[in-house]
């Protein structure tokens, strides 16, 4: 079997290597074919934007043989084939741009911008280069050689760099940019934005606005574009989000592919699988996660994959600061698995702090996926499968103050039927997050159902629907005959030994686990404020 490419998103590595390659190459051809001066498209992180963006740079780019590399797919048996290696292209990778001062973020984005400058010296070299741009190139080529990071120099080298290849070659690059907001997540996350908001907008806007010296520009990142603030110059960007058909198809592997790849590594596309891994939605194709997918083909562990970035740890920040307004959509999202939100993906959360950009963020980042288009701005959304939901338990357990590997050795002594050891873990996770909730019945009901979020791959999990004679709180059905059914029902009042008794009689007079077939646990669990008992019982069905 060939070897997958996990952690290696390099285009001619891959290929070079004969490394496991899933054909996107159509993806050349649309762009070319559309023609857009700027384009920007966002997806989640590792969901193949840098794969796809450096297939663009090694197909296109002018100093490169490319012609052994693309044997055999897809791009080379359309017309576009004649346009290998035509182009002077421009690469520049700022995903690994993550700082905490101004001045560590500078250097990188000076020593990312000075490996371009060195592959247009390397081409330079040897030929009589006379007249302004040059004299322009040389003067920034030496200052980064230097390490000499000067502002100013720094916010025009792009826009240079496209004059001289233009000068050079006749022809006006194509730039590539992959994870363009990384830099600016970074500057928001560490505070020291508004120092380099001019840099951005100058920066970015002086090499992709109205130049004659770029053919073409594609952008990729998390978060939208907007035509104010820190990228008030560009007015001439076509932006394809997550809710857009366009290249919907080369980000995320689709039923076919996934089913292919699976089956070439002894694995089969089953119901778990699909739970685990599909349910994005990109303008109207359903997707499964590409960079879980392979690491579930090579180590054939049903795992969590998703890893931190810089965005996982931006959102989690934002959730659990937000106002009670996006918190109640939130707890409606975690309580129903859907919910109804207003939505906004025409500007980016980082720049105006608005619930709706906050859940355009979610989207973007692929925490949410939207399932109808209700309004322009009003959607459906769900929680795409269930390794995200692994990620919303870490929010819940954020806002809650409390150490989601709490949450996760509190379960399991629920599933051992070890209801000391619960309620001992569960006792202490009340007491940490009290000053969050306020002390109220329903707020404890929605603490455990946020604490059960990543639960739904062994339990269905339903709130406040009728079952027996009544409405139970929460009810946790087992989707194997390995763990126990769970019943539980809260209240709240200063008898706490009393409430407790009357919440489990609750449970059996009205027959909640009516229906259920096996063991099954039954929990009345009372709170007084950070005080809280439980009484229980085991019955079978």
């Amino acid at each position: 079997m060939q070897k997958l490419p996990i952690g290696n998103d390099s285009f001619r590595e891959i290929r070079e290597n004969n490394k496991y390659y899933i054909d996107k190459t159509l993806f050349i051809r649309d762009f070319l074919q559309y023609d857009d001066k700027v384009t920007l498209i966002t997806r989640p992180r590792r969901f193949g934007k840098t794969l796809n963006i450096t297939s663009l740079k090694e197909f296109l780019d002018i100093t490169a043989e490319s012609r052994d590399i693309f044997e055999g797919l897809a791009i080379m048996d359309t017309e576009y084939a004649a346009r290998i290696n035509s182009f002077p292209v421009i690469y520049l990778s700022f995903k690994n741009c993550k700082a905490v001062t101004r001045e560590s973020m500078l250097f990188l984005i000076s020593e990312t911008v000075f490996k371009e400058y060195q592959k247009c010296y390397s081409v330079l070299d040897g030929y009589t280069c006379q007249g302004d741009v040059y004299q322009s190139f040389f003067m920034i080529y030496e200052k980064l050689s230097k390490r000499d990071i000067d502002m100013n120099f720094l916010m025009i080298s792009l826009e240079v760099l496209e004059q001289t290849l233009t000068e050079f070659y006749k022809i006006p690059p194509i730039v590539l940019i992959d994870e363009y907001d990384q830099p600016i997540v970074s500057s928001f996350e560490y505070e020291y934005h508004d120092e380099l908001n001019t840099f951005f907008s100058v920066f970015y806007g002086m090499a992709l606005k109205g130049q004659d010296c770029l053919r073409q520009a594609v952008l990729t990142g998390i978060q939208r574009i907007v035509k104010e603030n820190i990228f008030s110059q560009l007015n001439n960007v076509r932006v394809f989000t997550v809710l857009d058909e366009r290249y919907s198809a080369y980000f995320g592997l689709d039923e076919r592919e996934t089913g292919k790849l699976l089956a070439d590594y002894g694995l089969a596309l089953n119901d778990a699988v699909k739970r685990k891994y599909n349910g994005y939605i990109f303008g109207k194709t359903e997707m499964y996660n590409p960079w879980s997918l392979l690491s579930y083909a090579d180590l054939g562990l049903l795992d969590n994959y998703w890893l931190n970035t810089s965005t996982n740890t931006l959102i989690r920040k934002v959730v659990v600061e937000a106002g009670d307004r996006f918190k109640r959509s939130f707890d409606s999202l975690i309580c129903n698995a859907t919910a109804k939100v207003g939505l906004d993906l025409s500007c980016s959360f980082i720049e105006l702090k608005h619930n709706d950009t906050l859940w355009g963020l979610l989207a973007n980042s692929g925490y949410i996926t939207v399932t109808e288009r209700l309004a322009e701005t009003v959607m459906n959304v769900r929680i795409p499968n269930d390794e995200v939901r692994g990620e919303f338990m870490r929010i819940v357990a954020d806002r809650a103050n409390v150490d989601h590997r709490d949450l996760q050795a509190m379960f399991q002594c629920l599933f051992d039927k070890d209801m000391d050891g619960f309620m001992d873990i569960y006792s202490e996770l009340v007491v940490s997050c009290t000053s969050y909730y306020d002390a109220k019945e329903n707020a404890y009901h929605m603490l455990f159902l946020g604490m059960c979020i990543s639960l739904s791959y062994l339990y269905k999990i339903t709130s406040n629907m009728e079952s027996g004679h009544g409405r139970h709180d929460i009810l946790m059905e087992s989707l194997s005959p390995d763990r126990p059914h769970v019943v539980i029902e809260f209240k709240q009042g200063e008898n706490t030994e009393q409430l407790k008794n009357e919440a489990l009689e609750q449970i059996i007079e009205n027959g909640y686990y009516l229906g259920l077939s096996g063991e099954v646990l039954l929990l009345g669990i009372a709170h007084d404020k950070k005080r809280c008992e439980m009484a229980h019982k085991i019955i079978q069905a």
